[in-house]
């Protein structure tokens, strides 16, 4: 059960006491470690785990400084969205996708909502292939290779196009309750994938298992699961841009 700091976090308010502050960072570094897990297939080809957590440590930081307990929030819900914006810009700005990688990736997505538009439907991967001119072979190990920015830019849509104020999201109990909305629609349309792609989600994203992982799994290579994945990608980016703009 989970313990109320409450108290704590009022002391700091009026005191400031640099003891106080690292007291509460102990108490919820628990947050930054899942995230920084829940997120490491963003990262893992890329990055180091030990950068990623310090990034996290700071936003964590910066959290407890902000905080406030008038707003009727749960500290661990406030803490979650900070420190996951904060290690999603820290790994955009790192700039560790290569060029070629991150242009793919940005005509796969434009070239995937296209044929979807006009289909009416998830388009198949050789449509696609044919629509961007590549063989086969070629289009399925681009999809493989994609994986990573393809994991990358779906948790921008979420985080960015969700959380940012623009979106009239005035405090983080707006947030919080989007938030639960937005989890709604996400779960809906991963019930709408085919059962090799949605066992593909559940793994990766609710029993946080590597792609390699998952290849052992379900007896395929791990290059085929980049493309399952980065393939559902496509299909739930398209769901939520669709949701986003309702």
């Amino acid at each position: 059960m989970a313990v109320d700091n409450t108290k704590l976090f009022i002391k700091y308010k009026e005191t400031r006491d640099v003891e106080i502050r690292n007291e509460l960072v102990l108490i919820y570094m628990n947050i930054v470690k899942y995230v920084a897990m829940s997120l490491r297939n963003v990262y893992a080809k890329y990055g180091d785990l030990d950068d990623i957590v310090n990034e996290g440590v700071i936003a964590l930081i910066n959290a407890v400084e902000t905080f406030d307990t008038e707003r009727g929030v749960k500290f661990e819900t406030y803490a979650n969205l900070k420190i996951k914006g904060a290690i999603i810009d820290y790994v955009r700005k790192q700039d560790w996708i290569p060029r070629q990688v991150r242009k793919f990736g940005k005509e796969l997505d434009e070239t995937y909502n296209l044929l979807y538009t006009e289909l009416g439907r998830s388009p198949t991967n050789n449509e696609i292939a044919e629509r961007m001119g590549l063989t086969k072979e070629k289009f399925a190990k681009s999809m493989a290779d994609a994986a990573g920015s393809m994991t990358l830019s779906f948790e921008e849509l979420l985080y960015e196009d969700n959380f940012s104020d623009k979106g009239g999201l005035a405090n983080e109990a707006d947030r919080s309750i989007y938030e639960q909305e937005l989890r709604a629609v996400v779960t809906e349309a991963i019930e709408t994938l085919n059962p090799k792609q949605k066992q593909v989600i559940s793994l990766h994203y609710y029993e946080r298992l590597k792609f390699v992982e998952i290849a052992k799994v379900i007896g395929v290579s791990e290059s085929r699961v980049c493309q399952i994945h980065s393939k559902s990608m496509l299909y739930l980016k398209r769901r939520l841009e669709d949701y986003i703009k309702m």
